[in-house]
Parts: C-alpha cells; sequence; structure tokens
C-alpha cells in the first residue's frame, strides 16, 4: 500500500472498527507501510492492545466509541483533522443484529444463538443495526468529503455478499448492506473526482463470523489477512469506483 503523498507527509486514514478482524488487519497493514492511522472501536482494551502493537509511536491514533454517536463521530473528523487531512476512509464498522435462543446442545452442550428471521425481527433492533451499517458510513462519509476532496481521497464501504444473496436469517444484516451499496454507488456518481468503493470481502474467520454461525467450526473460513491484497488494489490502484468482490481482486491459482 504506497505512502507516495509527500516527503514529509504520511497518508492518513480513517479505519472505523479497527480493533479486531478485519478493521484491525488493514489497520496493521497501513501502519506498517508507512501510513497514520485513526481507527476506533467499542472496547477500549481491544484498542488498547493494538497501540501495544505499534512499532512507531505517533502512527496509530485510536478513539473509543461507538460509530452510531454523533459525537463519537465528531471525535473521528476532529483527530483527522488534527493531522492534517485525510486519504483514505474505509467504513468497516458493523453490526450484526440481534440473536435468537436456539437448543445446541447436541452441538455444544450450551445454548447458543441464531440470527432472527425477519418475520420476529424487532423493528427497534433493525433500527439499530441500520444506523451503525447504514447512516454511520454515510454521517463519516459526509463529514470526511471536505478532507478527501482536498487531497483526492478514496472512500472504502465494506460490504458483504449478503446484499445481494437471499440467505434466511440475514434479512436485517444484508439489507442494512444492501442500502450501503447504493449509497456508494450513487455518492460515487456525485463525486466523480473521488474513487469510491464498496467491497465484499467474502466469509472470513472473524468474531462476528462466529456469532454468525454458532457451535460451528470456523477455522475454514480464511483469515481476514487474505483480503488485505485486494484493499490494496483499491488503496492503490485505478479501479473505477464501483462494488468488487475481494475473489475477483486477488490473483487466479492455477494448476
Amino acid at each position: 500500500m504506497t505512502t507516495e503523498v509527500g516527503p514529509d507527509s504520511p497518508p492518513i486514514a480513517l479505519v472505523t472498527g479497527g480493533s479486531r478482524g478485519l478493521g484491525r488487519a488493514l489497520v496493521t497493514e497501513l501502519l506498517r507501510t508507512g501510513w497514520r492511522v485513526v481507527t476506533d472501536g467499542r472496547d477500549p482494551d481491544a484498542l488498547s492492545r493494538l497501540r501495544d502493537q505499534v512499532a512507531a509511536p505517533g502512527t496509530l491514533s485510536t478513539v473509543a466509541g461507538d460509530v452510531a454517536d454523533p459525537g463519537h463521530r465528531a471525535a473521528l473528523i476532529s483527530t483527522v483533522a488534527a493531522l492534517g487531512g485525510l486519504d483514505l476512509l474505509v467504513n468497516n464498522a458493523s453490526l450484526l443484529g440481534p440473536g435468537q435462543a436456539i437448543d445446541q446442545a447436541e452441538l455444544v452442550g450450551t445454548a447458543g444463538f441464531g440470527l432472527r428471521a425477519l418475520a420476529d425481527y424487532p423493528i427497534s433492533a433493525l433500527s439499530d443495526v441500520y444506523t451503525v451499517n447504514v447512516l454511520a458510513p454515510l454521517a463519516l462519509c459526509q463529514m470526511a468529503l471536505p478532507h478527501l476532496q482536498r487531497r483526492t481521497g478514496r472512500i472504502i464501504n465494506i460490504s458483504s455478499d449478503a446484499a445481494v444473496e437471499a440467505y434466511e436469517g440475514w434479512g436485517g444484516y444484508g439489507s442494512s448492506k444492501a442500502a450501503l451499496d447504493q449509497l456508494t454507488n450513487v455518492l460515487a456518481a456525485e463525486q466523480p473526482g473521488l474513487r469510491i468503493y464498496a467491497l465484499d470481502p467474502g466469509d472470513m474467520r472473524t468474531d462476528m463470523h462466529a456469532q454468525a454461525f454458532p457451535g460451528e467450526d470456523i477455522s475454514d473460513r480464511p483469515e481476514p489477512e487474505t483480503v488485505l491484497p485486494a484493499l490494496a488494489r483499491l488503496i492503490d490502484g485505478d479501479l473505477p469506483s464501483a462494488r468488487y468482490r475481494a475473489s475477483a481482486l486477488l490473483p487466479q491459482v492455477t494448476g
């Protein structure tokens, strides 16, 4: 991931949800390649552990909080402004949604949670999912645009295959990601001077994926780090604004 902004001015990224999963993997890679990164998460301890792994002090700024909170979003943008600008916004933070108790005695000996069907999905919970997965990313895009426009920056909104496929139990999360995809499409049309992407990373071995499949062994899913080459193509390349699947951006293995 390139760092060519100026001899004394490393590029600056804001990555939401950077304390775990794909967000953490991306934050770590950006720092490794010379970026300055602002990130957040709801767990201050997880952010503290992330800071402990940073080799160069001052290259990572963390802000604990929830992207659903307008005050927290303002704090993120204020941190970016204090650093001097923004080259990359990655809306990665997501909310899976409510679960329902299921009997898993035969699988793991305890009860777990499965995703809610739309027929009994609490509307208040759906509102929470849309706030985190749709409204908060748009609000951050609106607030970040002046900073991105000055530096011809990029936006990457993390989507999901559930945005385009009808999976049972994924109606809340999937429809929110479908809405995010369309917001991305329209924002790209309205901001032709910027590159604005939606990226479907595919299945990954993350805490969120484990929550969606309680009691299942998800060790066969790829690690989040495997998505980094696809992200690098969006961050460093010249692909037009659009929705992409990570698998389509990764090198194809033959033989």
